[in-house]
Parts: structure tokens; C-alpha cells; sequence
């Protein structure tokens, strides 16, 4: 009988997985034992046997595809048997059957069912008002706030005349109308928001009745709501957005100009900052550019054919200001999907950063006698002993005085751990793997030593199994051998705490009242504030930091 073949869980935070690859293909005998394909989980690619005898008779998952925990992905029974079977009881099928039927069930008339009416669209093309609404005034803007109207309601206004200063996600810039007539209605508030291709006022004849328009355009989406008066804004209303994004060469974008005469001034190549503006408040509309005559011109052209030494020279003689040549660059980027262990990286963490309230704590630690007990040791050690088997070790002696620090938060209650598994971050090509020193606290530094190296090396060449990185009481982060001054780690959830080690710094301390070299080493403690408080944090680095400073208490 054909039996479903199910992806398994293998590790306990494991929710999906990705077929990496396949090493059997539909047709192929399998044994009881053969290793049917490899899965990328959470944590690392794994080696997936198969745990029956058989004909393999159905794949369901294409390589590079993600599936979740206990999804069938193939099928295994007698050559030639019907699979279909086995995948309706699992209810892949019924799926596929459902949606062959929805269709002809909805098509099929019936009598007493009628279609519900469509409502009828109001005609406005002949109101003689137009509506203004929201401009979309940069490429992330999703709402405007209005900071100033120029204009009140029943005031007449040009089509180039500024009706609005408006707060974008960028800058304040000013929104132009296109429209001559009276003022009938705001729509917003000053201080006030409206989102894109909202209707914030309306221009037209005086005493016309605009109910329709209002009722016509509150809620139409921005794509059918577009209409011949809002055309020529979008059109001239582009310029002046690019041109307060980036700016021109002479950097004229700042200079208060209505967007039409903007656009005048740029298809004459003027310059704005060389037109005096006749509007309230020297605004330059659009007669200023059109009686405005470039009387400077030949000098401007002079000097821009001028070679780039000049204008340095100049400069530096305290002329003219340097002017910077354009540099034509090209954007490229590269995508890759993101991995699973990537996945779960960014899901853990951000559960824990923003569920568990940090805190940290740090201190700096002497590293004078540990350097010298390290020398000593390394003499005779059968492994070398590196700094950070030192601090995990000092870490663990710690955790038994400090039962807090060695604990876990687990929701409706507090675990407090007598076992002190110690979790040592190991970065990989694809993120970060966290084996497990169990029982840090009665294994020599030797052990230890060996321990994490062997760790480092399964890690590196993707041998980890579950077992290796599930349980720990708490966590040591250490890039030290990078020389990082001070860092902090997020949580690794439910643990208590998590130990940042920084590098070993050589700087001037002061000792028996004299300035003299020295070696010290930051670490950072991060403290989940549900279960740790400030004074138990910093006591664990006070008992910390002795055993660093005199480590022959390690060996008591």
C-alpha cells in the first residue's frame, strides 16, 4: 500500500522547510535508510532518509521550493501502484476537485437571483468648477499636510497662482491649482493631512453648486479619479518636483517660483536665482520669466568652458565658488532569496527585541592576569586555550552564584535552570548557529576548548544536528577576535541573558595611583527586564569580572 511520505520537523523551531535537493528521482527503488534528499531547515541542510522500502512514485515539491512541517512531499509504495489514493486521504486532491466544481456552481442561473444593481456615476462635465486635489509631489508620498493656504474661500485666483504650501515627506512645496475662477470650497484644515489624489479645494465659477463633485470623487481610487484639470498639473507640476528633489546645477531649486514659470524658465535655460519676482513676497511668476532678458549670458557660457583648474584657483584665492562637475553614475543591485535560517534569524530576534524589554548592563574587566595565566596554561594544556574559553568558563562558575541570570522566562512562569548549558554563537556564510557547552560549569578549560572547536568545525562543514544547539540557559557573543571595542546582543529567547565580549584593548589605566599599561576587555550584559533587574545584572559581572582578574579561582 502506498504510504505519504511527510516533511519532518527537525529542529524545535523548525516550521518549514526548503528541498534543497533531490537524490532520488520518480521510478527509483528506495531502502529503508537511503537519503531521498537533503533539506534546508532553520538551522542547517540535513541529510532526509527514508524510513520505508519502495517504488518512489510521486514527488510533490520542486527543488529550491519551501514547504511546512508535516506537508507530503512524495509518495512511496509498490511499481506501478495508483498514488492517487494515498494523497486524497492526506486532502491534497479534494482541493484540486473543489475548484474544478466552484466555477460551474456559480456559473449555473438561477431564477430567483438577481445581480445586484451598479450605482449610477454622477455626471460633473458640465459644472463649471474643477477639483483640486492632493499632487503627488515626491515618490514616496502618501499624504500631504496643508501648512498654509494663501487663499480663503470666495477669493479669486489665477491659473499659475499658489494656493497652498504643503508639508510632503520631503519638503514644504507649494500647490498650484491650473485654475482661474473662485475659490468654493477647502477641503483641509491648515495643519491638517489628506492623502494623494485627495480633493483638498475646488476652483470654478462663483455660486456654482459643487454637492456632485464632492460626492463624485470622496472615495474614487486614484487611477479613475484623474481628470482634464488635474493633466496639466501632473505634467508641470513634475519639474518642480524633481527640481526640489535634486536641485540644478546652480542651485535654483529653493528660489519661490510658480511651478509654470519653473517650467518656462528651465525650457529657456534661465536661471531663477537671476530673476527678480514681481508676486507677494518676490515670488517669480510666470510674466517675470517671460520679460526677464539673460544679459549675463555669454559671461555664464565663458565661464563654464573655463577647464576645471580655474574655477579651483579662484576659489582658493577667495573668487568664485568651486563648480562642480556632473558625475553620471549607473544603480545596479543583486537579489538572492533569503534562506532559511535567515528566515528564522529575523523572526526570532525581532520576537525577542521587541517582546522581551532589554536592558544592559557594562563593565570592564583587567585582562593583565589573565593574560599571563593564559601563557601559563597553554604551556601544558593538551588544546590551547583561547580567551574565550576563559570568559565561558568564568561565565559558568557565575551563573551558578547568580540563578537569576541562568534562567528563562516562559510566559506564565520563571524557570530557574541548576544546570548551567551554555549557548556560543558561531557565525556561518548563512547566519548564525548557537551550539550548546552543556554543563559549563564542571568541565576543565581543556574540555571546554575541545568542545567549542569541535563545534566550530561541524558548524562550518554543515554537521550540526538538533541536539547540538537546543537547550541552553544562556548565551556568550563574542567578537573579540574581530576588534570590537563594545557591542550589544539581542536575546536568544527563552534565555534570560546574553554575555557581549568585546576585544582585549591595550590603553593606560591607573593602578595604585600611577598611570601605567594596560589590558581591558568590555562585555555588555543584555537582560530581559520581565525576570532580571539592574542591581542582579550588575552583581553577575561583578562576580564576573573577579574571577577574569584573579583566574586561579577558576580552578577552585
Amino acid at each position: 500500500m502506498a504510504e505519504v511520505v511527510k516533511m519532518p520537523k527537525m529542529s524545535d523551531t523548525m516550521t518549514e522547510g526548503v528541498l534543497a535537493k533531490w537524490h532520488k528521482k520518480v521510478g527509483d527503488k528506495v531502502k529503508s535508510g537511503d537519503v531521498i534528499a537533503e533539506v534546508e531547515t532553520d538551522k542547517a541542510t540535513m541529510d532526509f532518509e527514508s524510513f520505508q522500502d519502495g517504488t518512489l512514485l510521486y514527488i510533490g515539491v520542486e527543488e529550491g521550493k519551501a514547504v511546512p512541517v508535516d506537508a507530503v512531499i512524495a509518495v512511496l509504495g509498490k511499481d506501478g501502484e495508483d498514488y492517487k489514493a494515498a494523497l486524497e486521504g492526506e486532502g491534497s486532491a479534494p482541493a484540486a476537485e473543489t475548484k474544478e466544481e466552484k466555477p460551474a456552481a456559480e456559473s449555473k442561473p438561477t431564477e430567483d437571483k438577481k445581480p445586484a444593481p451598479v450605482a449610477q456615476k454622477v455626471d460633473t462635465s458640465s459644472i463649471p468648477a474643477a477639483v483640486i486635489r492632493m499632487p503627488l509631489l515626491s515618490d514616496t508620498m502618501t499624504e500631504g499636510v496643508i501648512n498654509k493656504w494663501n487663499f480663503k474661500v470666495g477669493d479669486k485666483v489665477k491659473a499659475d497662482d499658489s494656493l497652498a504650501d504643503v508639508e510632503t515627506d520631503k519638503a514644504t512645496m507649494e500647490v498650484v491649482g491650473y485654475e482661474e475662477g473662485t475659490l468654493l470650497y477647502i477641503g483641509v484644515k491648515e495643519g491638517e493631512a489628506a492623502p494623494v489624489n485627495g480633493i483638498i479645494a475646488i476652483v470654478g465659477k462663483e455660486g456654482t453648486d459643487i454637492t456632485p463633485l464632492l460626492q463624485d470623487g470622496g472615495d474614487a481610487p486614484a487611477a479613475e479619479t484623474a481628470t482634464e484639470e488635474a493633466a496639466p498639473e501632473a505634467k508641470e507640476s513634475a519639474p518642480q518636483a524633481t527640481a526640489q528633489a535634486g536641485g540644478s546645477s546652480d542651485d535654483d531649486s529653493r528660489v519661490k517660483a510658480s511651478p509654470l514659470a519653473r517650467k518656462i524658465a528651465k525650457d529657456k535655460g534661465i536661471n531663477l536665482n537671476d530673476v527678480k519676482g514681481s508676486a507677494e513676497g518676490g515670488r517669480i511668476v510666470k510674466k517675470d520669466i517671460e520679460g526677464f532678458t539673460p544679459s549675463t549670458k555669454e559671461v555664464q557660457e565663458a565661464a563654464a568652458s573655463k577647464p576645471a583648474e580655474a574655477p579651483a584657483k579662484e576659489a582658493a584665492k577667495g573668487g568664485q565658488t568651486i563648480s562642480i562637475p556632473a558625475y553620471v553614475g549607473e544603480e545596479k543591485y543583486t537579489e538572492k532569496p533569503v534562506t532559511q535560517m535567515r528566515k528564522v534569524i529575523a523572526k526570532r530576534l525581532s520576537e525577542s527585541l521587541f517582546t522581551a524589554p532589554h536592558f544592559y548592563v557594562t563593565m570592564s574587566i583587567d585582562m593583565d592576569a589573565a593574560i599571563v595565566a593564559r601563557n601559563k596554561m597553554n604551556e601544558v594544556a593538551p588544546v590551547k586555550i583561547s580567551f574565550n574559553d576563559l570568559v565561558l568558563k568564568a561565565t559558568a562558575k557565575a551563573l551558578k552564584q547568580h540563578p537569576i541570570i541562568n534562567s528563562s522566562w516562559l510566559g506564565d512562569k520563571i524557570r530557574f535552570n541548576e544546570h548551567v548549558n551554555i549557548g556560543v554563537a558561531v557565525a556561518v556564510d548563512e547566519g548564525l548557529l548557537v551550539p550548546v557547552v552543556r554543563f559549563a560549569d564542571g568541565k576543565s578549560l581543556s574540555h571546554i576548548s575541545a568542545e567549542v572547536k569541535e563545534f566550530a568545525k561541524k558548524a562550518k562543514d554543515k554537521k550540526l544536528q538538533p541536539s547540538d544547539w537546543e537547550g541552553s540557559t544562556f548565551t556568550i557573543s563574542n567578537l573579540g577576535m574581530f576588534g570590537v571595542d563594545e557591542f550589544t546582543a539581542i536575546i536568544n529567547t527563552p534565555d534570560s541573558c546574553i554575555l557581549a565580549v568585546s576585544g582585549i584593548q591595550a590603553v593606560p589605566v591607573v593602578k595604585n595611583g600611577a598611570v601605567v599599561p594596560g589590558n581591558i576587555m568590555k562585555v555588555t550584559l543584555s537582560a530581559d527586564h520581565r525576570t532580571v533587574d539592574g542591581a542582579s545584572a550588575a552583581a553577575f559581572l561583578q562576580t564576573l569580572k573577579s574571577f577574569l582578574e584573579e583566574p586561579v579561582r577558576l580552578l577552585i
